[in-house]
C-alpha cells in the first residue's frame, strides 16, 4: 500500500495495518498457493477502511494437504506490543464448499460469557473473520479449513488487556478497519468499554475505576474489594460508560494530581489536553479564605505534591477534603443520575490516601 499517515499533536505519524488483515492475507495468499501450486511473494486485499493493501507473503509452504505462510505485522507508528509479530495462516481443504476458521498456537480463548463469540472459541473478531472469508471466496468457491496462529502470540499477549477481559493463552485478531491508527484514542476507549462489559456481563453492578498502574497498588493498600478497570485519563468516558451500561455504583481512585482537575470540571485529565490543577488548588483555597501570598505561592508550584504540602504545612486540610467532594458533585452533574452511588478515592505520593 501507499504509506499512510496521519497528523497528530504537530507530528505526522505512519499507519499500519491490523492483525485482522495480517490474517486475511495470510489466508488469501495460502489459498491461492495451494490451488495454483505456485509460491507467491505479495497478496493484496481490500479493508473496511476501503484501502487496499498489498502486502508481503513470508515463508510460504506448500504440501500435498496444506499450504500456509505468513504476514508480519507492522502498526506503523503506533506503540502497539503486536508489532513485528507473524500472524500465520494455515488452510487445508475440506470436501464441502464450507469456510472454516479456528485460532492455533499463540491465539487467545474466550473464556468468559459477553465477549464477541462463544466460550472456548478462538478470540477472532468478527470484523477479521469477515475478511478472511471475503478474501478467501475472492479467489474460490472450495472449502477450506483455515487456522490462524502466532507463535509468539502466548508471550506477547501477556503485555496487552486480555486477560482482564476473559481471553487467555493468546492474542485477539482484531480491527474494525484493517488499518492501524497511530496512538488511536478510539482504540484505546474501545478497549476501556469492553473492559466494562465484561464486568457487566459477569452479573457485577458496582465497578471500580482507576487512572493507572499505581493506582493498581493503593487499590490493594485499601483492600478494596471488587473489579476494576483502568482508564487511563478518560475519567468522563469512562464513568458515562458505566453509567449507561448499569452500574449502581461507582467508585473512582486516583492521584491529586489527575484528580484535582476532575474538581474542576476537566473529564479527560490528559496533560495535553488540560493543565488545571494548580487552579484547582487556588479555587479551593480561596473557598476557604487563603491569603493572596498563600494562593501566588500554591498557583507557582510545578506539581501537585508541592502545592498539597504548602496547603498542609499552612493548616488548611479541609481545602482538600472540599476538592473531595468538588470531585463528587461534578461527576454527578456529569451523569445526571442521583441513583448512582459515587466514592472518590484521592491519594498522594507522600502523603497516601487522603
Amino acid at each position: 500500500m501507499k504509506e499512510l499517515y496521519v497528523v497528530k499533536e504537530g507530528k505526522k505519524l505512519r499507519c499500519g495495518y491490523t492483525t485482522g488483515s495480517c490474517s486475511a492475507a495470510a489466508a488469501k495468499a495460502a489459498v491461492s498457493m495451494f490451488i495454483n501450486k505456485k509460491l507467491i511473494n505479495r497478496v493484496k486485499i481490500d479493508t473496511p477502511a476501503n484501502i487496499v493493501l498489498e502486502l508481503e507473503v513470508m515463508k510460504p509452504v506448500i504440501k500435498e494437504d496444506y499450504a500456509e505462510c505468513c504476514i508480519v505485522k507492522d502498526s506503523g507508528d503506533d506503540p502497539d506490543v503486536t508489532d513485528g509479530i507473524e500472524i500465520y495462516a494455515r488452510i487445508s481443504k475440506r470436501k464441502d464448499n464450507l469456510i472454516t476458521i479456528d485460532g492455533g498456537e499463540g491465539i487467545g480463548r474466550i473464556k468468559r460469557k459477553g465477549l464477541f463469540g462463544e466460550i472456548g472459541e478462538a478470540a477472532i473478531n468478527p470484523v477479521p473473520r469477515r475478511m478472511i472469508e471475503e478474501e478467501v471466496r475472492k479467489v474460490t468457491e472450495e472449502g477450506f479449513d483455515i487456522v490462524i496462529y502466532a507463535p509468539m502470540g502466548k508471550l506477547i499477549s501477556e503485555k496487552t488487556f486480555n486477560k482482564n477481559i476473559g481471553i487467555e493463552g493468546g492474542i485477539s485478531i482484531i480491527g474494525t478497519t484493517g488499518i492501524v491508527e497511530p496512538m488511536s484514542e478510539k482504540a484505546l476507549l474501545d478497549t476501556i468499554y469492553l473492559e466494562i462489559d465484561t464486568v457487566y456481563n459477569e452479573g457485577l453492578r458496582e465497578i471500580i475505576l482507576y487512572p493507572g498502574n499505581y493506582g493498581e497498588k493503593m487499590l490493594e493498600s485499601l483492600k478494596l474489594t471488587g473489579r476494576k478497570v483502568k482508564i487511563s485519563n478518560y475519567v468522563g468516558d469512562a464513568v458515562l460508560y458505566s453509567v449507561y451500561k448499569g452500574f449502581k455504583s461507582i467508585t473512582l481512585l486516583g492521584h491529586i494530581g489527575k484528580f484535582s482537575k476532575i474538581s474542576v470540571g476537566a473529564f479527560n485529565t490528559h496533560s495535553k489536553v488540560c493543565d488545571v490543577r494548580m487552579e484547582a488548588f487556588v479555587y479551593y483555597l480561596a473557598l476557604r479564605g487563603a491569603k493572596l501570598e498563600l494562593l501566588e505561592k500554591v498557583k507557582n508550584c510545578i506539581t501537585t505534591e508541592e502545592a498539597l504540602e504548602l496547603v498542609y504545612e499552612n493548616g488548611f486540610k479541609i481545602a482538600i477534603e472540599d476538592m473531595k467532594k468538588g470531585i463528587e458533585a461534578r461527576i454527578r452533574k456529569y451523569i445526571k443520575n442521583d441513583e448512582v452511588k459515587v466514592k472518590i478515592y484521592m491519594y498522594s505520593m507522600k502523603y497516601g490516601v487522603l
